[in-house]
């Protein structure tokens, strides 16, 4: 089937805990949440339901295969072409995917935000910006502890234990190396006001570009 690409794609990359997902929050408040759909990665782990929990917890999240890639790449091209989706719907604190999804689009503008976005060949191909968020790594585990604590219940102890056995091995190994892709590097995350307003403006010119 032929794919035509009608809407736009803007790509958010960076660490764990960069502030990726404010950046994108930020973005798409400036645009108008009408015109913008935001979908996170995370969304399209793989499904580790037949595997014990105690085997699911030791999986490797933070590598590309953890990703169900062929799922999100068929996705934001049907976005892109103007169509709705089921968004799969992911518990992180059973490392399962829901029964549930959400119906999403169609919409002109995709925000999509992810730790391993720019890894993929395919997706950056598809993207029209494509943002690396580099924030301090001091920070970033910072977020994650405070994050995974509140709200994927797990304790300080296993998340020190799988940024040192996972999360920091892999973004060395094929986060950080994804921003030589990037066309905006943003330090300091959704702090950095002037370069949200710079993303702004270069989607506006995209979509006058288009009318």
């Amino acid at each position: 089937m032929t794919f035509t690409k009608k809407g736009i794609l803007i790509g958010i990359a960076g660490g764990s805990g960069s502030g990726k997902t404010l950046i994108a929050q930020k973005v798409s408040a400036e645009l108008g949440s009408s015109k913008v759909i935001r979908i996170c990665q995370d969304s399209y782990y793989r499904d580790l339901e037949s595997l014990p929990f105690e085997e699911r917890k030791q999986q490797n999240f933070d590598h590309p295969n953890a990703i169900d890639s062929d799922l999100l790449l068929s996705q934001i091209k049907a976005l892109l072409s103007g169509k709705t989706i089921s968004l799969p719907v992911y518990d992180f604190t059973t490392h399962t995917r829901s029964t549930e999804t959400k119906l999403l689009g169609p919409h002109e503008i995709i925000v999509l935000d992810g730790i391993l976005i720019l890894d993929n060949k395919e997706l950056r191909e598809l993207m029209d910006i494509k943002i690396f968020v580099d924030t301090d790594p001091d920070i970033r585990l910072m977020r994650r502890l405070r994050r995974d604590i509140l709200t994927r219940g797990r304790t300080m102890k296993t998340v020190l234990e799988q940024y040192e056995k996972s999360v920091r091995p892999m973004h060395l190994q094929f986060v950080e190396p994804s921003k030589m892709y990037a066309d905006l590097i943003v330090p300091e995350g959704g702090r950095n006001l002037v370069a949200i307003d710079v993303i702004s403006t270069k989607i506006q010119a995209l979509i006058d570009q288009r009318c």
